[in-house]
């Protein structure tokens, strides 16, 4: 009996073990990022304290218990929230893409909220009058044309012709520090394309602020009213970034412990935000994208679409992405898709799996993609010459596709680009790999 006894303590005491080491395992795998809010929190708001503040965020800004920041800057003794900055999507992140944001005032806090995306997209000196200091904080998703890191831009380039302090509270990349994709060529410059970065530019928000200060791409403005010189750009030196902690280049956003929080109404996944840099190339073809469906970038198709053949033509280009062939009917969606392609129309189409986020490069299937379109419906598949430069933000790119040029062609055209920005940003990063 006492034998029994002490095998059956034994036995429980060696299961309690292993449920103690697994838990320890995964733990470690379990990285808890710190973003630049939560350090900003735990040191409780020390570098804010008697400063006015301009604060540049959406729903997206909040520290890891699920605060706001405005919530969080508005309680903290000593610091005075003066004006809020909305982005495109708006503060609460429920507009949809391309719809024009009001000024209006923010029902909680009832602090002005100005408009980065409407009649101007810069803050003005009036908007600025009497802050010290802007706050930028909001979720990136990591492709060059998602309009968030445009808006950082053109507030940093008002901060400095303002004189006045420049804060970046840092975030994770959600699709990591991989680099990927066409470099953009200066002459294709726009809001969905500010600055010569590459399509996937594998960088956090705080390490793209400096290197569009320090590369010179922000140039201050003269202040012609008031016919004088601004600093020069060598000594505005009031850009700050609060880094986070225990963030890697290597990690994707489901390894951070964070919560996502899509922030615009189609980025509703990490796994959406990996295949966005490549199928968002598609919002310049009539091929549809997969808005006005829940499953935005992970389905797409055209009712004209042969999908046999094109899988076919797809097969072995898709490290870490599945590809099943589906049937989907885009439909108008209040806030997210308003006038989707082939609205009300069944497409015949392809439904995408991730199946391995490390290994998915969705811009190198977009561009197989592009080509095997134009290869398998050269008739049919159009691709919009302007749209196309100002995302991929290469003239060349639809050229070589209408000419017929391999993936491979196209692909090693790209990467030359790309190994130059990966050299440029090495110099920026405030990260390990």
């Amino acid at each position: 009996m006492n034998r029994q006894n002490g095998s059956g303590m034994a036995t429980s005491l060696w299961f309690i073990l292993i449920l103690l080491w697994h838990d320890l395992v995964r733990v470690q795998h379990e990285t808890v990022v710190r973003t630049g809010l939560d350090v900003i929190v735990a040191e409780n708001f020390r570098i804010f304290r008697g400063k006015s503040l301009g604060i540049i965020t959406n729903h997206t800004g909040v520290d890891s218990q699920g605060r706001h920041i405005v919530d969080l800057f508005s309680q903290a003794q000593g610091v005075r929230v003066a004006a809020l900055f909305a982005p495109e999507h708006g503060i609460r992140g429920r507009r949809e893409a391309g719809e024009k944001i009001s000024t209006q005032t923010d029902s909680a806090s009832r602090l002005q909220i100005y408009s980065l995306y409407g009649d101007t997209r810069k803050p003005t000196p009036e908007m600025l009058r009497g802050l010290e200091a802007l706050v930028f904080d909001m979720q990136d998703a990591g492709a060059r044309f998602y309009t968030y890191i445009s808006t950082m831009s053109l507030a940093m380039e008002a901060a400095a012709e303002a004189n006045i302090e420049f804060y970046v509270l840092d975030r994770p990349n959600p699709i990591g520090g991989r680099v990927e994709g066409p470099v953009l060529e200066t002459k294709h410059r726009s809001f969905v394309g500010i600055h010569p970065l590459a399509q996937r530019h594998g960088m956090t928000i705080g390490e793209l602020a400096q290197m569009f200060w320090k590369e010179g791409w922000i140039v201050p403005r003269r202040d012609t009213a008031n016919n004088s010189s601004l600093p020069p750009q060598t000594q505005w030196s009031k850009l700050r970034i609060i880094r986070m902690q225990n963030w890697r280049h290597r990690l994707l956003f489901p390894e951070t412990g964070l919560t996502w929080i899509a922030p615009s109404p189609n980025m509703i996944s990490p796994q959406t935000a990996l295949l966005y840099p490549g199928m968002g190339l598609l919002e310049a073809t009539n091929f549809s994208e997969g808005r006005g469906t829940h499953q935005p970038f992970a389905v797409i198709g055209a009712p004209w679409l042969h999908t046999a053949a094109l899988m076919t033509e797809l097969q072995n280009r898709m490290p870490g992405i599945a590809c099943d062939s589906t049937r989907f009917t885009p439909v108008a969606i209040s806030g997210t898709a308003m006038n989707p392609k082939f609205e009300s129309q069944e497409c015949r189409g392809l439904r995408l799996t991730i199946t391995d986020p490390a290994r998915c490069e969705s811009i190198r299937f977009g561009i197989a993609l592009l080509c095997a379109l134009q290869k398998i419906h050269a008739r049919e598949f159009i691709i919009n010459e302007a749209g196309m430069a100002r995302l991929s933000g290469a003239g060349w790119l639809r050229e070589m596709i209408l000419s017929g040029d391999s993936a491979e062609k196209i692909w090693q055209r790209i990467e030359s680009g790309a190994e130059n920005f990966r050299r440029l940003r090495q110099k920026y990063l405030l990260y390990e790999d």
